[in-house]
């Protein structure tokens, strides 16, 4: 049982060291509850109020962790410009076909491109998503808005 402020930050350590490993941040807020039952420690507070102090702020910190994350809109992969660094670059298209799709070059290779939002008219798009082998394309506006 934990009862020394060297205990509880070996316990502390411990905990950051598998977070880094995970990667989820759940295991560094119980490091930081660790670190709160050091310093009840340091206070001179008995074995029960540390535990508490560490639970407790445990508990609160991986409860608001969850509540962030769940509120928090999923970004779709395929629009995600985080995972694709092709979202949001400018290519050109010659011309498109009846089904608003048409092939264009894009990083020396042919590529199957839809229309996303826009006219399908020749000029320039700006790639809005990639979904799976396909560039969806958004009409980039040929008359931007005037910046005084």
């Amino acid at each position: 049982m934990l009862h020394t402020p060297l205990q509880w930050w070996i316990a502390a350590a411990v905990l950051v060291a598998l977070e880094l490993g995970s990667g989820s941040f759940y295991l560094l807020m119980l490091a930081v509850g660790a670190a709160a039952g050091a310093l009840a420690a340091h206070l001179g507070l008995d074995s029960a109020l540390q535990w508490s102090v560490a639970a407790v702020l445990a508990i609160a910190l991986v409860g608001a962790l969850y509540l962030q994350r769940r509120r928090r809109p999923r970004r779709s992969t395929q629009t995600n410009r985080d995972i694709n660094l092709d979202i949001g670059s400018v290519l050109e298209v010659a011309r498109w076909d009846a089904a608003t799709s048409t092939r264009v070059r894009w990083r020396g290779t042919e590529w199957q491109a839809r229309l996303g939002h826009g006219r399908a008219l020749p000029g320039r798009f700006r790639i809005a998503a990639v979904d799976a082998n396909t560039l969806v394309l958004d009409e980039v506006d040929p008359h931007p808005p005037a910046h005084p």
